[in-house]
């Protein structure tokens, strides 16, 4: 494996590399439409969001988070505000989860991952809904909710990596 110097650039950028792939997915809007898959779509920000603020990151900064979830909204269209209210919560509860547990383990967070992605795609679509008056497919958040939940294991598993990579 490479090392790098603790004060390099390529470092202080690695370091940094969860922000700006945070970023980079909110202006790209990664949901595979370009495969013609209809029901096929998961929240990466989600997944990366609850991460990192589960392990306490000290790079991965809130008001980052928030301005993220700002620049997700204008890309999809969605009243400014909503995003940023959902990272929000999952930094909440992530760091709720991280105060409370003595001894972390991969399946708990996972299952404690699903109901928080739950509850806050039932918010989303609720607040959506009656709020705004959106004409929304609930089978899409169930989708999501679904395919998120699924992929976060084989991701945490990859940041895992990315993190004992930084610590070494």
């Amino acid at each position: 494996m490479i090392k790098l110097q603790k004060n390099s650039f390529f470092y202080k950028l690695y370091t940094w590399l969860p922000i700006i792939v945070l970023f980079v997915s909110v202006l790209n809007e990664f949901d595979l439409n370009y495969l013609n898959i209809d029901y096929f779509s998961f929240n990466f920000p989600f997944i990366l969001i609850f991460y990192f603020a589960l392990k306490e990151y000290n790079k991965f900064d809130y008001l980052l988070v928030f301005i993220a979830g700002l620049f997700n909204d204008t890309v999809v269209g969605l009243p400014l505000g909503i995003s940023s209210f959902s990272y929000i919560v999952v930094c909440t509860f992530a760091s709720y989860l991280r105060n409370i547990t003595i001894r972390p383990h991969l399946i708990k967070d996972w299952f404690y991952f699903l109901f928080v992605i739950s509850l806050i795609n039932s918010i989303n679509y609720i607040i959506l809904f009656l709020f705004f008056s959106y004409d929304l497919d609930i089978m899409y958040y169930v989708i999501n909710n679904l395919f998120t939940f699924l992929f976060y294991i084989p991701i945490a598993t990859l940041l895992n990596y990315y993190l004992k990579a930084i610590n070494d």
